[in-house]
């Protein structure tokens, strides 16, 4: 739009400021001053470009300096017309600052109902085409945790939605930050979109851990696949997973294991219960066995990776066998031995007792 296009009732009294303050050798006066911020942000509020008006001030005032009226003082006029355009431009700024405000406002709380599911799923679905999603399709979501915490702003999810409209362009992706962790809602059919965020995620938060939740459909999707991406995380800080990927699809046996709470209280006390009366507690022997299964039971890696001999490892594992009865070489023993494990890790025992 050029300045041509300008509607006149955003230069209203413009050319009577301009001979008024010009003819005197004065400046503004207060009122004049800010009868120009109210113009601006008018301007603002109706879409029309700072750069377009800003050229229909300057040829009002051409049209004015070369009128029957025009001041004596050329750097009277100068001054007046640096003034009145100075004092628009602020309140153009002033109104487009509150805009992006309640534009930040509005999509915290958008993105609040989204992964809370807080909202009247229509109404969610409505907002949501206004952010670039429709929510009528399936969705998935990648979280990603790092060692700080990351608001909207920072340079780690500015980075990683950079990255990503760089690659993919305009494919109706929301990166966001919820709780301190990197957030991304792709459709659940691009597995490309996912992958690449938990590969730039990964990356700016400097090693952190992405977990990617399963593609569900319909508008209360996205915080089914955003909760099952943080119960994921969750699981991996619980069984010391050192994998920097994780996909909830690939972890389903766990919540699968701890649905029956009980019964897996009981099973982890049965068997791992005797290792609570030796020296140091149950807690060095039970991660020993995480060691050894999560090496495929090869003794040699499992001593390394404990920073153990392997006589020391067989000695331990001995030492398991005669405590509870159970042999961890056993293939019938060991996976009710890997699954109290697993179950110990899930419920936090011995270091929370049942």
């Amino acid at each position: 739009m050029g300045s041509h296009d300008i509607p006149g009732d955003y230069l209203d009294g413009y050319a009577r400021i301009l001979a008024d303050a010009s003819a005197a050798g004065r400046g503004l006066t207060r009122e004049e001053l800010e009868s120009r911020r109210a113009l601006g942000e008018l301007a603002a509020d109706a879409g029309f470009g700072l750069r377009a008006l800003v050229g229909a001030h300057l040829a009002a005032t051409r049209a004015y300096g070369t009128g029957p009226a025009a001041p004596v003082s050329a750097e009277s006029l100068l001054a007046a017309v640096e003034q009145a355009v100075d004092a628009f431009a602020e309140g153009y700024e002033r109104a487009q600052r509150l805009a992006i405000r309640q534009e930040e406002t509005a999509r915290r709380e958008f993105i609040d109902d989204l992964l809370h599911g807080r909202s009247d799923l229509g109404l969610l679905a409505e907002r949501a085409e206004r952010f670039g999603l429709r929510l009528s399709f399936a969705h998935a979501v990648a979280v990603a945790q790092g060692e700080g915490a990351y608001e909207e702003g920072d340079r780690a999810p500015r980075a990683v939605e950079q990255a990503l409209a760089g690659r993919f362009g305009d494919r109706s992706v929301l990166v966001t930050t919820k709780d301190g962790r990197l957030v991304c809602v792709a459709p659940g059919d691009q597995d490309d979109v996912l992958d690449f965020f938990a590969a730039q995620a990964h990356t700016a938060t400097e090693g952190g851990r992405v977990a990617i939740g399963r593609p569900q459909p319909g508008p209360g999707g996205v915080v089914q696949s955003y909760e099952e991406a943080l119960g994921a995380l969750d699981l991996a800080a619980r069984l010391g997973l050192a994998t920097p990927v994780l996909r909830a699809a690939d972890l389903l046996v766990y919540p699968v294991l701890t649905r029956d709470r009980q019964a897996m209280a009981d099973l982890v006390l049965n068997t791992l219960g005797p290792l609570r009366g030796t020296r140091g507690g149950a807690e060095p022997l039970i991660e020993t066995l995480s060691a050894y299964f999560d090496t495929g039971c090869v003794a040699a890696q499992a001593a390394r990776r404990l920073n153990l001999s392997v006589r020391a490892l067989t000695y331990r594992l001995d030492r398991i066998h005669r405590l509870t009865g159970t042999n961890p070489a056993d293939p019938l023993h060991r996976y009710t031995l890997q699954t109290a494990v697993i179950g110990a890790r899930l419920l936090d025992w011995p270091e929370r007792p049942f």
